[in-house]
C-alpha cells in the first residue's frame, strides 16, 4: 500500500460527550494512518442542529488530546480539503443533491408528516412486509415522480416544505466488500428511499458523509458497526454520483459490549457498576448531571489507549502491554474481529496498574501532587516520591495512592476498632511507652535501626515481635494496612513517630 494513498478520518458529531467506543474508532483510524504514513483527518459532522450540545465539540477535542491522538488535517489544523466542519459546507451538499435530482437518481418529496404517518398506518393494516417510502410506495405519494413538472415548480417557488430523497433502484442485487465483515449482500427492494436533504436546508448524514469522504479523498472508512446497515445505501450513492471507481475501502468495527456481554456498552452500564465510559468527566449542560471520566478516575492515558486497542483487535500473541508507538507498529486492520468485544472493568484496572508500576517515582509524584493540593496538604516532591515508591505496588488508580498513603500526610483521626480489640491489650500502653523511650534515643532514625531496636526490646522483654509491631502500626496508621512499619516510622521521622505513639496511648488507653 503506497504511503501517500492512505487518508482516513474521524468524524464525530457534537451531540454529546465522546464515548469510549468513539475514542476507539479514532484510535484505530490513527493507528492505521500512522502505520502506513498516511493522513489522519478530523471532520466535525454538525448537520443535526436539533441535537447539537453546547461544549461537546470542545470536549471531543480535549479528550482526544488527552489520549495523545493528534490530527494532520481538521477544524483546527486546517488543510487542503476544508472546511472541515459540515455546517460550513452546506452549499456543496445542495449542489450534489440537485445534481442527483436532475440526473434522475433523487427526487423532491412534499409529503407532510401526517401523510407519511397515514401511509405507514395503511401498510401496517394491510399487513404489508414493506412499511416505508420506497419503490413500491412512492408512486402513491406527493413527489416529483408523481406530480407534473409545473406543479413541482409551483410548490418550490411558493416555499412549500420538501425533502430530497434518493431514488433506490428496484430489484438490484448489491455486494459490498467490508474489510472486517467480508461481503455484505442486499437486494435494493429491502432498502427505502432515504432522505438526503432535509426541509431545513441541511443534508442528512448519508449525503454529507459520502460527499465529504469523496471530496476529502478518504481512502479507508473505518467506523463503528452501527453504520453497517447504511453501507448498501452509501454504496448506491457513490454509484449514483459517478464515483463508483473511487469508492473508499470500508471497515466496520465490532461493538464494545457491556461487562455482561449482553448489549452495547452504555453510560448507564457505567453508572450501575461504577466505572467510567467517557475519557474525561462530562457534565450535561441541560440536566447538570455529571458523568465520571477515565482521566479523573485516575487512569493514565497510555493505559486507557492500551485498554481500547484490545477491544476488538488481537495481535495474535500473548503480549498485552503496548505503548502507542508499539501499537502503530503492530496494528493490522485484518486482525480486528467481527464479534463484539466485552469490556472488563477489572482488566482495565489491571492495565492501569501495569503502567503505574512502570512510572518513575517522580512521575507518579507529579500525578499525585494535585490530589494532595486539593486536600490542602503541602509536601515536598522528594517526600511524595518516596511515598509513591512505597505504595505503588498496591494501587491501580492514581486516586488510590491517597487511600494507601494518607497516614504519611496526616495522623490517625480514629483507630480500627477490630484491630484494637484484637491487638491492643492491657499491657500494650506500657510496652509502647517503654519502646518510645528507646526510639527517642535512636540515631540515625532509619528503618533498619528501628527494626533492630524493636527486636532487641522484645528479646529483652521476652515477648513476640507482634505484641509491639502491630500496636506500633495502629499508632502510626490507625489500622493494620500499609508498608513495612519501620519504613513508615522512618518516613514520618522521629518527632512525628513519637507524637503519634503518645497520642495512641492517650486515645486508646
Amino acid at each position: 500500500m503506497a504511503q501517500s494513498d492512505v487518508r482516513v478520518r474521524f468524524a464525530p458529531s457534537p451531540t454529546g460527550p465522546l464515548h469510549m467506543g468513539g475514542v476507539r474508532t479514532a484510535l484505530f483510524n490513527f493507528l492505521f494512518a500512522r502505520k502506513y504514513g498516511g493522513t489522519f483527518v478530523l471532520r466535525i459532522e454538525d448537520t443535526d442542529q436539533t441535537r447539537y450540545v453546547e461544549g461537546a465539540e470542545q470536549y471531543i477535542m480535549d479528550s482526544l488530546q488527552w489520549c495523545g491522538l493528534g490530527f494532520d488535517e481538521g477544524v483546527y489544523e486546517g488543510g487542503d480539503y476544508g472546511p472541515y466542519r459540515q455546517s460550513e459546507r452546506q452549499k456543496l451538499y445542495r449542489q450534489y443533491a440537485e445534481k442527483m435530482v436532475r440526473e434522475g437518481t433523487a427526487y423532491y418529496a412534499f409529503d407532510t408528516s401526517q401523510e407519511l404517518d397515514a401511509m405507514r398506518k395503511r401498510l401496517k393494516e394491510q399487513k404489508s412486509d414493506i412499511q416505508h417510502y420506497n419503490a413500491v410506495t412512492r408512486g402513491a405519494m406527493k413527489n416529483s415522480l408523481t406530480l407534473d413538472e409545473e406543479e413541482v415548480n409551483r410548490r418550490i417557488n411558493e416555499g412549500a416544505p420538501y425533502v430530497i430523497r434518493f431514488k433506490m433502484p428496484e430489484e438490484q442485487h448489491i455486494t459490498v466488500n467490508d474489510r472486517i465483515r467480508g461481503e455484505v449482500e442486499v437486494n435494493t427492494n429491502q432498502l427505502d428511499d432515504k432522505v438526503l436533504f432535509k426541509s431545513d436546508g441541511l443534508p442528512t448524514y448519508h449525503l454529507a458523509n459520502v460527499v465529504d469522504d469523496h471530496e476529502m479523498k478518504i481512502s479507508h472508512v473505518i467506523r463503528g458497526e452501527e453504520w453497517l446497515p447504511s453501507l448498501p445505501l452509501h454504496f448506491m450513492l457513490y454509484e449514483a454520483l459517478g464515483w463508483g471507481n473511487e469508492m473508499p475501502e470500508f471497515a466496520h468495527l465490532p461493538l464494545i459490549l457491556n461487562p455482561d456481554g449482553k448489549g452495547k456498552l452504555s453510560k448507564r452500564d457505567g453508572q450501575k457498576k461504577g466505572f467510567p465510559v467517557f475519557p474525561m468527566q462530562w457534565t450535561d449542560p441541560e440536566s447538570g448531571e455529571t458523568f465520571p471520566g477515565y482521566k479523573e478516575s485516575g487512569y493514565l492515558p497510555e493505559a486507557f489507549i492500551n485498554i481500547l486497542a484490545f477491544l476488538g483487535w488481537n495481535p495474535g500473541t500473548e503480549r498485552e502491554l503496548y505503548t502507542l508507538d508499539q501499537l502503530i507498529e503492530a496494528f493490522d486492520l485484518d486482525q480486528v474481529g467481527k464479534a463484539g468485544s466485552k469490556f472488563d472493568p477489572d482488566k482495565a484496572k489491571w492495565f492501569n496498574h501495569q503502567y503505574l508500576m512502570e512510572k518513575s517515582d517522580n512521575d507518579l509524584a507529579e500525578l499525585f501532587m494535585p490530589v494532595l493540593r486539593e486536600k490542602g496538604i503541602e509536601a515536598s516532591r522528594e517526600y511524595v516520591s518516596q511515598v509513591c515508591h512505597l505504595v505503588k505496588e498496591r494501587v491501580y488508580l492514581i486516586g488510590e495512592i491517597w487511600e494507601q498513603s494518607y497516614f504519611f500526610f496526616q495522623p490517625p483521626r480514629e483507630y480500627d476498632s477490630k484491630m484494637v480489640k484484637k491487638k491492643w491489650k492491657a499491657h500494650t500502653p506500657g510496652l509502647l511507652g517503654e519502646l518510645k523511650d528507646h526510639l527517642t534515643q535512636l540515631e540515625p532514625f532509619e528503618a533498619e535501626a528501628i527494626k533492630q531496636t524493636v527486636q532487641e526490646f522484645t528479646q529483652e522483654k521476652e515477648i513476640g515481635m507482634g505484641q509491639v509491631m502491630l500496636p506500633l502500626r495502629i499508632s502510626l496508621v490507625g489500622t493494620g494496612m500499609g508498608p513495612d512499619v519501620a519504613q513508615i516510622a522512618e518516613m514520618l521521622g522521629k518527632q512525628e513517630t513519637i507524637r503519634r505513639v503518645e497520642q495512641a496511648i492517650r486515645n486508646i488507653g
